[in-house]
């Protein structure tokens, strides 16, 4: 839709943040690659190594838990439809659930059973369900992947289980992390250290998150941990405070606890590092619309989210808006309809684009008030 009016206006001077390599500081030492960025505007904080591909482990299951996430979303699937298992996903070796063969559980219990306890089993259930095959959900999750432009990503299952050729990088699981975090609910999940599957059961299946950092680190809610003996010790790891969430990935660490040790370190960093500035709240109106035969005329458009960035305190930067209303607006309009955007730039650079949506509704109005209004219009112009 072409825009008929854009509005550049200079937001005053803030501070912004500069991305820090990993071997200034030696937070990264003793992990092959990892990456630091803030989940809001996908700034780098820091970096080593972030393209090298290796293999992932279990961190490819954010990619299996963001395709279940989207077909939630759009209906495809609901939190209660069953899930059976087949003899192939009962079949999975590594972590898991054990499901026998032809065991129903929910969707909910599944994305449980995935996020919380890295269940193989659950994961190949899932796929067979959404997609008809595990192979038929890969090709879709790699699509996901190319269409978030992240070319170094190469998926041959849902588990993460050693194959050739299946590969990622700290940046593509970062964006891919950030990408899945735009479900809110899924740290409903991967935010759980211990829980219960098979409650009606006799005896029913303890589930104990391998992520540590659950319990361990303040505001950590998942996401992702992964291992295999050539993947070594890998963690994708998201936690929230103060206003701003980070999203930290490491591959390749020697140990578990070294794992965690450097994740935490990572975070540290970006929390006492960085601060969050807000140009405009969720639900602050950003400009008046017009509104060809609307009741009312004019509606103002607000953002559903904060504008925001990140600033170090370390460098002077110009923080730039530019608003875009699309044009050709008609009534009727619900609450909620996009009629244009705004995009925050910071030295020159997009940080952050938000859809602007109409905070009221829009009626079409009366005759009566269209004459009116044409008539008033007249009237001014013969001023």
């Amino acid at each position: 839709m072409k825009k008929i009016l854009t509005m550049f206006i200079a937001a005053g001077v803030f501070f912004t943040a500069s991305s820090v390599s990993a071997e200034e500081n030696g937070l990264m030492n003793g992990v092959k690659s990892g990456i630091l960025i803030d989940e809001n505007t996908g700034m780098i904080l820091l970096e080593k190594n972030v393209n090298e591909k290796l293999p992932p482990a279990s961190m490819t299951k954010i990619g299996t838990l963001l395709m279940i996430m989207e077909a939630i979303d759009s209906g495809k699937l609901k939190w209660t439809d069953e899930v059976q298992a087949s003899e192939e996903a009962a079949s999975m070796g590594g972590s898991q659930v054990y499901l026998k063969e032809g065991e129903t559980m929910t969707v909910e219990e599944m994305v449980k059973a995935i996020s919380v306890a890295s269940a193989n089993d659950a994961s190949v259930a899932m796929a067979e369900h959404l997609a008809g095959s595990e192979a038929a959900l890969v090709e879709q999750i790699n699509k996901k992947a190319k269409s978030l432009g992240l070319t170094n990503t190469t998926f041959k299952n849902v588990t993460g289980l050693p194959a050739e050729g299946h590969e990622s990088t700290a940046n593509d699981m970062a964006i891919l992390a950030k990408e899945l975090l735009k479900y809110k609910k899924i740290t409903e999940f991967t935010g759980i250290y211990e829980d219960f599957l098979r409650q009606d059961a006799e005896e029913p299946f303890w589930l104990v998150n391998t992520n540590k950092l659950i319990r361990s680190y303040k505001g950590a809610d998942g996401l992702k941990t992964g291992f295999t003996k050539e993947a070594m010790y890998c963690l994708t790891a998201t936690a929230q405070k103060n206003n701003m969430r980070l999203i930290s990935v490491v591959f390749g660490a020697e140990t578990s606890a070294e794992r965690n040790r450097i994740t935490a370190g990572m975070l540290d960093y970006g929390f006492t590092h960085y601060q969050t500035k807000t140009l405009y709240e969720a639900g602050q109106a950003i400009a008046a619309v017009k509104v060809s035969k609307g009741a009312p005329h004019e509606v103002k458009a607000v953002i559903d989210q904060p504008l925001s960035w990140l600033s170090d305190g370390k460098k002077e930067a110009n923080v730039q808006k530019i608003i875009s209303i699309d044009r050709d607006l008609n009534a009727p309009m619900i609450k909620g309809t996009r009629v244009g955007k705004i995009i925050l730039k910071v030295d020159g650079q997009e940080v952050k684009e938000l859809p602007l949506l109409t905070k009221d509704e829009v009626k079409r109005a009366s005759w009566g008030d269209l004459f009116n209004r044409s008539l008033l219009e007249l009237t001014d112009g013969t001023k």
